[in-house]
């Protein structure tokens, strides 16, 4: 399986991993069929920008590069412009990844979009009023890649 250099870069130093104490929202996912858990810790200020972001993954090289990918994607983004992230512009800022572990940058998204959910529900609002929907789910790419 053959990786782009953007994916080892991002694999061999990933960007903003750690944990936030102070987080303003807290998404977490997972998927016990390919065995990764990721979990995105956003600090959003009063303009709904965030200013910081933070991720924990338990997972394959790939998860890990896309989740550190789809945190700079993010990151100084508003909460509006971070909903629009979709797992195809994380695979291709990551110059493509194999279809085996696309997977991974889903599961990226839904992270993402998890936090933000988090974040709307802390604030007194209903997600589903400002949310779109995410554009597939992992359970989907594991169960296709078992049959």
């Amino acid at each position: 399986m053959l990786y782009s250099e953007k994916v080892m870069d991002h694999l061999a130093h990933p960007r903003n991993v750690g944990q936030m104490e102070d987080a303003d929202a807290i998404g977490e996912v997972g998927n016990m069929k390919c065995g990764d858990i990721m979990k995105i810790y956003l600090k959003i200020d009063e303009n709904e920008v965030i200013q910081d972001v933070k991720f924990q993954t338990f997972g394959c090289g790939a998860a890990v590069a896309t989740s550190s990918m789809a945190t700079e994607m993010i990151k100084g983004k508003t909460v509006e412009e971070a909903m629009k992230l979709t797992n195809a512009a994380v695979a291709e800022a990551l110059d493509g990844l194999p279809p085996v572990k696309m997977h991974c940058s889903v599961l990226a998204e839904e992270a993402v979009k998890s936090a933000l959910e988090d974040y709307y529900k802390r604030q007194g609002k209903d997600p589903a009023d400002y949310m779109a929907p995410v554009s597939g789910h992992c359970e989907d790419c594991c169960q296709q890649q078992e049959g």
